[in-house]
């Protein structure tokens, strides 16, 4: 055990995990009043970050007593204990540089008083926003991020499927020809793979898209097959289409840069797939209009979110466009969607409904939080596929980033588990110009 610490918590640490009060060991935790007054006025919503707020407000309301101001509350066994800290608290150092009173001011106030009240602990301000670790800083008050969902190793994002080279020629001439595939005990790559992993395997004479399936232990071949008019165009969107047509395969995460046509091919998969589901469900989290501003838009609920939901529309638009304007294929979209059996609309609109016999596909998932994606997971019925897609290098919550956002933590922890699989998309596919603009800009 080491030497014990103060936490002071910033509104954004909880609205980013409402259990974060349990993630700081035997170590005391601070809350200034100012974030509380700030955790109010998220309460209200449909947002994920709105049910945080009030997750967190009812855990501390079984916790409220007169103690939370003078000797805190314990937090459980093992763990520290609980304190507010009010506004009115000696802090020179913040008043001197800050002279604003501002919630980020005021939870820094609340840092230099207890770093001043007990000096022979480390008082420390917990923070996902920059700026504010910056101004902690500048003043000479220890701060650091949340990091318990941080993942620590990002290279997986980096690079496109493995290539085992100087494969003996007959095991893939038989990989070729066997339906079952080849057992994984046969090859000498054995410990380096993860259950439904694809990549390329290669002779000097011959080579095959194949992948480990982890439900027969072997290697199997990779068929290049078409999904509802798509036709893959590389290898990786070959094996992206294996994952998501295999139904043993509950969930599926699909990364890579903007063009490279991870929600393109999730959807035509679930289309290619509609006998095996009751219903078609793509959704994406409204980021950039920020919670505060919705409300100024006109229109009801949907209306507002509609432009968000564009995209979406446009990857449909162009699986229809693979077929003529009047064909069976296109007929079945639309009465598809006038029958809601495929169903296009903002994730907070998902909340609270049981997701059973579903092709769900979430899309720009890299802005949701870890315990968002938790949330989401968790309400799958028997029956249902999750794909979660995103592009790691293109977040718009502020308080996320490469490392701390939700895909990249699912990735992380599921990455042995027989229903998981991930393929990263690393070659564009949108346009020569689309490639040319993520490369070089």
């Amino acid at each position: 055990m080491g030497t014990k610490k103060n936490f002071v918590l910033d509104t954004n640490v909880i609205l980013h995990d409402y259990n974060c009060l349990k993630n700081f060991q035997e170590n005391d935790i601070y809350l200034p009043l100012v974030v509380l007054e700030e955790l109010d006025k998220f309460k209200k919503g449909n947002e994920q970050i709105n049910f945080n707020a009030r997750e967190f407000v009812r855990e501390l309301d079984v916790l409220t007593s007169d103690e939370l101001f003078t000797d805190g509350v314990k937090l459980g066994e093992g763990l520290g204990r609980l304190f507010v800290v009010t506004s009115k608290v000696e802090a020179t150092k913040v008043w001197d540089s800050f002279p604003i009173k501002k919630p980020d001011h005021l939870i820094l106030a609340a840092t230099e008083y207890l770093t001043a009240k007990y000096p022979k602990m480390k008082s420390i301000l917990v923070t996902k926003d920059v700026n504010l670790r910056m101004k902690a800083r500048s003043i000479g008050l220890l701060c650091e991020d949340y990091i318990t969902d941080k993942v620590v190793n990002v290279d997986v994002f980096e690079k496109s499927n493995e290539i085992f080279e100087n494969v003996d020629p007959a095991l893939i001439d038989r990989i070729y020809s066997s339906k079952e595939g080849i057992d994984l005990g046969e090859f000498g790559f054995k410990d380096l793979v993860h259950p439904n992993e694809c990549f390329v395997l290669k002779s000097d004479r011959n080579s095959v898209l194949a992948r480990y399936n982890p439900f027969t232990h072997s290697i199997c071949r990779v068929m290049k097959g078409k999904n509802y008019g798509i036709e893959p165009r590389n290898a990786e969107q070959s094996f992206a289409f294996e994952i998501l047509n295999d139904p043993n395969i509950k969930l599926v995460a699909l990364t890579g840069k903007a063009g490279t046509g991870k929600t393109l091919l999730a959807l035509a998969a679930a289309l290619g797939k509609l006998t095996d589901y009751k219903q078609i469900l793509l959704a994406r989290p409204v980021v950039a209009l920020s919670n505060k501003d919705i409300g100024f838009l006109p229109g009801d609920a949907q209306e507002k979110v509609a432009p968000y939901m564009q995209p979406l529309f446009d990857n449909l638009n162009v699986i229809k466009r693979q077929f003529a304007a009047n064909s069976t294929e296109v007929r079945r979209i639309e009465d598809m969607q006038k029958s809601e059996q495929l169903v296009i609309e903002a994730l907070a609109f998902i909340r609270g409904r049981s997701l059973s016999e579903m092709y769900c596909i979430i899309d720009e998932a890299q802005n949701l939080t870890p315990n968002e994606i938790k949330t989401i997971i968790t309400r799958a019925g028997e029956g249902t596929k999750m794909v979660f897609t995103g592009d790691i290098q293109q977040i718009d919550q502020p308080y996320l980033d490469s490392q701390s956002n939700g895909l990249v933590y699912m990735i992380d922890r599921m990455k042995d588990q027989n229903l998981f699989a991930h393929v990263n998309l690393l070659k564009g596919e949108r346009s020569e110009l689309s490639e040319l603009a993520s490369n070089l800009m």
